[in-house]
């Protein structure tokens, strides 16, 4: 199962939504897809989807995908990956009126240096990010909360 999601920013994501589509069409994407599509005005036809989620909802579907195609979004792809996903991460971008700017490029690359996502530069090699994901180890993703609180709390009793 394929579970989509665009966030929920003010501004479309269509032309990922109608690659999703246009592989469903053409057969090479044949497991089931649902899409949280946000305020992309494009309506899927080949598979379901829904505008916004609770997070109820948006859990329960990326606990039931293998794969997870994303916005580059930290919070999205950080889910995502903490449970054990395997991640395709498309950028929004100011060009296409995605965003305000091309930062989610940045975050991706950071993201596929550790080895965690799948960055697809450009939504028509969407075909290709999928055969590859199918067969790639991605790596575990640690958080270093702990390290930090305990470094914070260290600091703290050192000046009181």
């Amino acid at each position: 199962m394929v579970f989509v999601t665009v966030g929920s920013q003010k501004f479309p994501f269509n032309r990922l939504l109608e690659q999703i589509d246009g592989l469903m069409e053409k057969g090479v994407l044949t497991e089931e897809v649902f899409a949280q599509t946000g305020y992309s005005d494009y309506l899927p036809k080949h598979y379901a989807f829904a505008h916004f989620l609770d997070r109820k909802e948006f859990a329960a579907w990326e606990e039931k995908a293998e794969i997870v195609i994303s916005h580059g979004g930290t919070g999205a792809m950080i889910g995502a990956v903490k449970k054990g996903k395997k991640v395709i991460a498309v950028p929004r971008l100011a060009r296409y009126g995605e965003h305000v700017d091309d930062h989610q490029l940045q975050i991706i690359a950071e993201f596929e240096k550790q080895n965690l996502v799948y960055g697809l530069r450009d939504c028509s090699e969407l075909e290709k990010a999928l055969q590859f994901v199918r067969m790639h180890a991605f790596g575990t993703y640690t958080s270093n909360i702990d390290r930090l609180i305990a470094d914070i709390e260290t600091y703290i009793e050192d000046i009181i």
